[in-house]
C-alpha cells in the first residue's frame, strides 16, 4: 500500500489540527490566544480509477480509513482484497484509490451509491432503501464481558484521545480487550469516521474480534452497530444513547449494545447475557 508521506505528519496544512488566532473572553475579561483546531478536508474515493464516494474527515490514518470504509460498507468482505491504496494530497483534500477485484469494482457500480458525506453523516447520497437497511450476519460470540473490565477501558479512553484534548471536537473509536485495556484508539471529527478508521487498524493488525469490545464516544446509531457488524464486533459500549433502529440491528445480529456507558454506570440494552455484573 502507497501513502502520501504527509500523512500522519503534525505540518500546519496536513495534520489532524491546526492553530488559529482566537479572541477569548472569560469572566468579563477578554485575550487574544492561539487555540488548536481540528482539520476538516474532504477525501475523493475511488475504487479503480471510478470515482465512489467524497467524505469529510480529519487527514490521520488516512489508510486505515480507506480499508475500513471498504469493510465496513461491505464493498469488500476482507482486507486481503484491497491490493492497494494510493493516497494524492489536492489542493483542498485528498484523492484516495484503491484497487480491489474487478467483479467487487463492477458490482459496486450497480450500487451507484455516488454519495457526498459530511463528517456526521453515514448514509448521505444513498439511493437505495436496501443500501440503507443492510442487515449483517449475526456475530459470533465470544467470552462475557465484565463490567469491571468495561469501567477500565472507560477511564483509560480521555488519556488515549491527543487530538480530542488539543481541540475538543473530535471523535474517538477504541478497541480494548476483555480485561479493559486499549489496543487501539482512532479519532476523527465524525464518529463514523473514527470507527472506519478503527476497523481499518483492527484488520491491518489482525486484531481476533471475538477477544475484546469496541468504545464509542459518541451516540450508538443504527450506521455504527451495522458497521461493527459487518466487521464482526460482537460488543459495543457507547457513552451515548442509542437509536431505536440500533437496538433493533444489535438485537437482530445478536451483538450485546450497552449505552450511557460512563464511569460505573451503563444500559444494556440487547443481549445481555454476555455482560457480567459484579466483582471482577
Amino acid at each position: 500500500m502507497v501513502t502520501s508521506p504527509a500523512i500522519g505528519k503534525h505540518s500546519e496544512d496536513r495534520a489532524g489540527s491546526v492553530h488559529r488566532p482566537v479572541l477569548r473572553v472569560r469572566d468579563g475579561t477578554t485575550s487574544v490566544n492561539v487555540d488548536a483546531v481540528a482539520s476538516e478536508v474532504p477525501l475523493a474515493l475511488s475504487y479503480n480509477g471510478e470515482s465512489f464516494a467524497v467524505m469529510m474527515a480529519t487527514p490521520l490514518d488516512l489508510e486505515d480509513f480507506a480499508l475500513g470504509f471498504s469493510l465496513s460498507e461491505a464493498i469488500i468482505p476482507c482486507a486481503s482484497e484491497l491490493s492497494g491504496i494510493d493516497v494524492h494530497p489536492r489542493l483542498e483534500g485528498f484523492a484516495i484509490d484503491m484497487r480491489i477485484p474487478q467483479a467487487r469494482a463492477e458490482k459496486l457500480a450497480l450500487r451507484a451509491r455516488g454519495m457526498t458525506g459530511n463528517s456526521g453523516c453515514g448514509l448521505c447520497g444513498t439511493r437505495e432503501l436496501e443500501q440503507v437497511l443492510r442487515h449483517p450476519a449475526p456475530v459470533a460470540h465470544g467470552e462475557a464481558l465484565r463490567a469491571a473490565a468495561l469501567q477500565r477501558g472507560l477511564a483509560a479512553l480521555g488519556a488515549a484521545q491527543p487530538l480530542n484534548q488539543a481541540t475538543g471536537a473530535t471523535h474517538a473509536a477504541a478497541w480494548a480487550d476483555m480485561d479493559g485495556k486499549l489496543v487501539l484508539l482512532r479519532e476523527d471529527v465524525g464518529r463514523h469516521n473514527a470507527l472506519d478508521k478503527l476497523i481499518g487498524a483492527m484488520a491491518l493488525t489482525r486484531v481476533e474480534v471475538a477477544d475484546g469490545f469496541l468504545i464509542l464516544t459518541s451516540r450508538a446509531s443504527y450506521e455504527m452497530v451495522q458497521k461493527a457488524a459487518t466487521f464482526g464486533i460482537g460488543l459495543i459500549a457507547a457513552i451515548s444513547a442509542p437509536t431505536a433502529l440500533a437496538i433493533h440491528f444489535a438485537e437482530a445480529c445478536e451483538v450485546t449494545l450497552i449505552g450511557f456507558a460512563r464511569g460505573t454506570s451503563h444500559v444494556i440494552y440487547t443481549h445481555a447475557q454476555r455482560v457480567i455484573s459484579g466483582e471482577s
